[in-house]
């Protein structure tokens, strides 16, 4: 082993062993962790056998390695520096977990933020390219978004795209560069654009989470102080009364989602309206299981009507998201079936 004391006659492992020491714990820990495995067993081993190194030495040591640091010269930090330097010395696994955890969950790639795209708005736009660029598309996201964008794409080109992609062999850096600019310039510009929520919108969504007296207090509040807001925030909200622009067929689809014990504590306080409305849409033997189920169920918290409804309402919103029932706008004039 190697003298500690002379600076000169130090390996590079012992080197690397005194400065991460230097470090502290912390940020000492956090340089091992970016090394490989032989990289960690050789700092190890040196780091085991020092010994007591004297204070000028490692303060030497420092100077030395800012010293070299200064004679660079000007460095650039990008992400692309960054994974190339992690793939040296990081097993690619790992790599694209730091990766992935420095930009964020929101989409680590093109290809990721086209994942968290609803299908309907991501087939709507490729419907309009080339077959060829679809296949390339969907070649880059996962296989069950794949799958649902393929299945609302028009027949014969969802085809035609297929086809392509079977054929396709590994895709050329060059093309799938140009794909994804066009992506990220005219498609994700335009979508993050169009998809900003109105804050009303969203002050909406909240009150329809809201027990039923919280909600008339803070509208109420909100009319004193704003009576436009609060009108405007009105006419966003939906209640489950809103059920009715719901048409038979959506409501038969909404019945067969909603949780059994729901309906009944739900439609406690129901208006008659609503209540016709789902009685129609049930079979004789269901819609006499149900009133007796409403019976038997005797008085009801509000607050346990108020988190059902909210229940169903919530479901009904999400099969209107999926395209599975569709919600009438409120300023239409009432549907006659």
């Amino acid at each position: 082993m190697k003298r500690t004391d002379d600076l000169a006659a130090l390996t590079g492992a012992q080197r690397a062993a005194i400065f991460v020491l230097a470090l502290g714990d912390e940020q000492g820990g956090r340089v091992v962790a970016l090394l490989n495995e032989d990289e960690i067993r050789d700092i190890s081993a040196a780091m085991a056998q020092l010994g007591s190194v004297r204070a000028d030495i490692v303060e030497r040591l420092c100077h030395d390695f800012v010293a070299d640091i200064g004679q660079i010269g000007s460095i650039v930090g990008n992400l692309e520096n960054t994974e190339r330097l992690l793939q040296r010395n990081l097993p690619t696994e790992r790599v694209t977990d730091i990766m992935n955890e420095i930009r964020g969950p929101a989409g680590r790639t093109m290809w990721d933020k086209l994942g968290n795209v609803n299908e309907l708005v991501l087939a709507n736009y490729l419907k309009n390219e080339y077959p060829q660029t679809i296949a390339v598309v969907l070649s880059k996201i996962r296989s069950e978004h794949a799958a649902k964008v393929l299945s609302v794409l028009p027949e014969g080109l969802s085809n035609d795209v297929i086809l392509r992609m079977l054929k396709m062999d590994n895709i050329q850096n060059d093309v799938l560069d140009g794909v994804e600019k066009t992506l990220r310039a005219e498609f994700m510009s335009n979508l993050a654009h169009t998809t900003r929520r109105d804050p009303h919108e969203h002050m909406a969504d909240i009150f329809n989470s809201l027990d039923r007296q919280s909600e008339a207090r803070f509208v109420e509040a909100l009319e004193e102080r704003s009576s436009d807001s609060a009108a405007k925030i009105r006419s966003l909200m939906f209640t489950f009364e809103d059920l009715a622009r719901i048409s038979p067929t959506g409501i038969q689809v909404l019945l067969r989602e909603i949780e059994k014990d729901k309906l009944p504590i739900a439609m406690k306080g129901a208006s008659q309206k609503i209540r016709e409305l789902f009685f129609k849409n049930l079979s004789e033997r269901a819609g006499k299981m149900l009133r007796d189920d409403i019976e038997a169920l005797g008085p009801v918290r509000l607050r346990d009507v108020d988190e059902a409804q909210n229940i169903i309402i919530v479901q009904a919103k999400e099969l209107a998201a999926q395209g599975k029932i569709e919600i009438a706008s409120s300023k239409e004039e009432d549907l006659v079936y």
